[in-house]
Order: structure tokens, then sequence, then C-alpha cells
């Protein structure tokens, strides 16, 4: 079944976009397939980058809630529980996402490192230069790099210097070099069409969250959230 309803299908739509509509380079295939995929799935990406530019907005707010029941962890909670409610937001979404997202992102790892040696008549050159069926060490940095940014502005703004953080404050800062880290240790021995797919994934999300970050406010959040209650 997965290989039937998941598998063939993208693996089908890659081929595809390989012979009529990436001039046959795998490479710039590949960044095409990503897009259409991130399209495809746009409206499970936008609610997961939708509710991270609202976790970072409510981070004040959260801080507060901490500070003052910082004596009483169960009245925390309940703060912390109700505002999310508030703000129609689900703490365990991003868990939800990647549950649903799994199974493909499962077939797209089948597709770029076994699927590749199945397309007939294969240019492996990227843009002519990088051979993308070999493990290539500078689009896994990029894609490491960008994996770093893409973090990097996840997290809520602060106005105190590192040292003046919380040790959850600091904690969350240091996770961004985590992700980095797994990138570069994941991709580095696997073919480099698995890292430009990351690549590009990764920029695509960046784009989206730097935008979804400049439009979306608490204020319309909070006002669209109490017309859902009165309705």
């Amino acid at each position: 079944m997965f290989n039937t309803y998941i598998y063939q299908p993208l693996f089908n739509f890659l081929v595809y976009i390989y012979q009529h509509l990436s001039f046959h380079d795998f490479g710039i295939a590949i960044i095409v397939f990503t897009v259409f995929i991130r399209i495809i799935l746009y409206p499970l990406f936008y609610k997961g980058a939708k509710d991270q530019s609202i976790f970072q907005q409510l981070a004040p707010k959260l801080k507060e809630i901490q500070n003052k029941y910082k004596d009483d962890k169960e009245k925390q909670v309940q703060e912390t529980m109700a505002l999310y409610k508030e703000y129609k937001v689900n703490p365990f979404s991003p868990f939800f996402l990647i549950i649903i997202q799994l199974p493909i992102l499962i077939a797209l790892f089948k597709v770029f490192s076994n699927g590749i040696s199945k397309i007939p008549e294969l240019n492996p050159l990227f843009l002519g230069v990088v051979n993308i069926t070999n493990p290539n060490f500078i689009i896994v940095a990029l894609a490491a790099l960008a994996q770093y940014y893409q973090s990097k502005i996840s997290l809520p703004k602060i106005n105190k210097s590192y040292k003046n953080l919380s040790p959850m404050e600091k904690m969350n800062r240091q996770m961004i070099f985590l992700g980095p880290i797994i990138t570069i240790a994941v991709l580095f021995r696997l073919p480099s069409a698995l890292a430009l797919y990351w690549l590009t994934t990764t920029v695509f999300s960046i784009i989206q969250q730097i935008i979804i970050n400049k439009h979306l406010k608490l204020s319309e959040i909070k006002k669209e959230a109490e017309k859902k209650n009165k309705q």
C-alpha cells in the first residue's frame, strides 16, 4: 500500500519533471519537484508556520505567567493552556504535523536514495557541475546553514543579554544548533540529491515563515478566535 499510493506516484512525478520540465538536469528536477510538493502540502506547512509565529509572539505572555505563578506549577499550567485556547493554538501541533508528514518523508527518502538508479538515461549533474548521486559537502553545509537560520527566526525575540536568560531560554537557544548538526550527520554520506531537496524545502520554509511573521498579528488572531467562539 505504501509503495502503491505514496512512493510510486512520487517517483513517477519526479521522473515526469525530469523528462519534461527540467532540461534533463536532475538537480533542477529536484528543486521543481520540491516546490510542487510544498505547494501540494501548503495547508499543512502553513498551519505549522502559523502556530510557530503565534508561539513566538506569545512568548512574553508566557513569561509573565511563569513569573506570576512560579511557585504554583498547577496554576501555571492552567493559565498557559487557557492562553493557548484563547488564541486557538495547539502546543502539540508540530508533533502532529511531523507524524502526518512522516510517510511522505520516508517515501521521498526512498525516491532520492534508491529511485535515482531506476531513472532511464539519467544525467546526474546539477548545472553541469555537481554529481548529485554522490555526497557533496557544500550542498550539505548549505542545507545545515538554512536549517540554522530557520530555527533562529522561529525563536522569540528578547531584549536582554544571553547571560540574563533563564536556563530554559538558554537551552532553547542552544537547541538551534542541534538541527544543523543532525542535518550534517544524516546527509553527509548520502546522495546529495537528498541534501538538495532538504535545502530547497528549508529555504521555502524560511520564506514562508518570514512572510507569516511579518503579517500575522496577535490582535488579529485574537479577534479571529473570538469570532469562532461566538459561532
